[in-house]
């Protein structure tokens, strides 16, 4: 799907403003109500928008400890394991992958002792071969879209 740059212009204010209404949106952008609107639909419909919920942190809701988990898995049992995955509240992402392993896991954890206690419920779960885990120690590119975005915008401009 094209984004062109008004697109753009919309994507950054959602994204730096997440909490304004689409009313205050249009003013600052300088546009009709009504086209914002037809815009933000067309980009929810064809799945550039996939939500609306706020950003939460894990570590201020008492889960501090962040890890990866590579998930190696019994052929054919994919779909089986990222099933299971998906009832452990503690996982908060996961992927099928290339490389090493078949799964990548985004895991956080009350502290070390809970995640060695979630690695072994992974590890025993059916179809699970072996896992491999390496701990977050400080996160330095925190999860941000604004400069894929604004690379977009510059592309798209004439």
């Amino acid at each position: 799907m094209a984004v062109d740059e008004l697109d753009t212009r919309i994507l950054r204010l959602l994204l730096e403003q997440p909490r304004t209404s689409v009313r205050e949106y249009a003013r600052i952008l300088k546009v009709a109500r009504g086209t914002l609107q037809a815009r933000l639909d067309r980009l929810e419909r064809d799945g550039v928008i996939t939500g609306t919920a706020p950003a939460l942190s894990p570590a201020a809701l008492g889960y501090p400890v962040l890890a990866f988990v590579h998930i190696e898995v019994t052929q054919g049992h994919l779909d089986d394991v990222g099933d299971a995955l998906a009832a452990v509240p503690e996982i908060v992402e996961a992927f099928s992958i290339t490389g090493g392993g078949d799964l990548l896991a985004r895991v956080v954890a009350r502290d070390n002792a809970h995640l060695e206690d979630l690695i072994q419920k992974l590890i025993s779960l059916p179809g699970v071969v072996r896992t491999r885990t390496e701990v977050a120690l400080r996160e330095r590119v925190p999860h941000r879209l604004l400069p894929l975005v604004e690379s977009i915008g510059r592309a798209a401009r004439p």
